[in-house]
C-alpha cells in the first residue's frame, strides 16, 4: 500500500466540521459514478474517502500542493490559493454510515492520505470509462447555452438508422437531462466492452 500516515485526525465526534483544505491535505472530489470506477481500480490503494450523498460527491485527501496541474473532467482539486480559502466538511472518524456525509473507506491514522500519482491515474481510467472519449474542443449545453470545456455527451438525437445530432451538456445539467434509451444502451455496450457492467 502506497498510502501515508498523518499526524491528524477528525477532531470532532459530534457533527461534520469544516475544516481548511491546504493546512493538513489537498482534497480530490470527483461525482459518484467515476469515484466508484476509481475505487475499484485503486483497490487497497486508496486512503480514507469521504462520502457525501447529499451531492453526489466523493473527496480523497492528498498531501499538500501534489496535485494543482490535474486536468481531469468532472474531477476538482480543492486547496488553498493565496487570496482565497477552502473548506472542506470532514465528518467524525466513527461516521461509517448512516448519514449523509461519512467515510466510505473509514479514515484510519496509518491510512489517511491517497498517493497522488496513483489516484490521478485511477481517476483519469474512471473518467474515461464512466463519461466514454472527451469530445473534440468546447460544445454548447443544451440547457444554458452556455460554452463547456467539459462538455458531457447526453443523447445522440437519431433519425431512423443514422445518427445526427450529439446533445452536449455541462457537468451540471448533464444529471438533469432526460435520458435518452439508445445512449444509455451505448454506455451499457461500452461497458461491457471494457468488462464490467453498469
Amino acid at each position: 500500500m502506497t498510502t501515508n500516515a498523518l499526524p491528524w485526525t477528525p477532531p470532532n465526534t459530534e457533527d461534520i466540521e469544516a475544516l481548511p483544505v491546504g493546512k493538513w491535505w489537498d482534497a480530490v472530489s470527483a461525482p459518484t459514478a467515476i469515484a466508484d470506477r476509481a475505487l475499484e481500480l485503486l483497490g487497497p490503494d486508496t486512503g480514507a474517502v469521504v462520502q457525501d450523498d447529499t451531492y453526489g460527491k466523493t473527496y480523497w485527501l492528498i498531501g499538500v500542493d501534489t496535485a494543482r496541474s490535474w486536468c481531469i473532467r468532472q474531477v476538482r482539486v480543492l486547496t488553498s490559493l493565496i487570496d482565497e480559502g477552502t473548506l472542506l466538511g470532514i465528518p467524525p472518524a466513527s461516521w461509517t454510515t448512516g448519514h449523509g456525509t461519512y467515510w466510505r473507506v473509514p479514515f484510519r491514522i496509518d491510512r489517511c492520505l491517497t498517493d497522488a500519482q496513483q489516484l490521478h491515474e485511477a481517476l483519469a481510467q474512471a473518467a474515461r470509462d464512466v463519461l466514454g472519449p472527451r469530445p473534440e474542443g468546447r460544445q454548447l449545453c443544451y440547457r444554458c447555452q452556455l460554452p463547456t470545456d467539459e462538455p458531457v455527451q447526453v443523447s445522440v438525437e437519431h433519425s431512423g438508422s443514422v445518427a445526427s445530432a450529439t446533445v452536449y451538456a455541462c457537468p451540471t445539467h448533464a444529471r438533469d437531462y432526460p435520458r435518452d434509451a439508445v445512449a444509455q444502451a451505448s454506455a451499457q455496450r461500452r461497458a461491457l466492452d471494457q468488462g464490467r457492467t453498469r
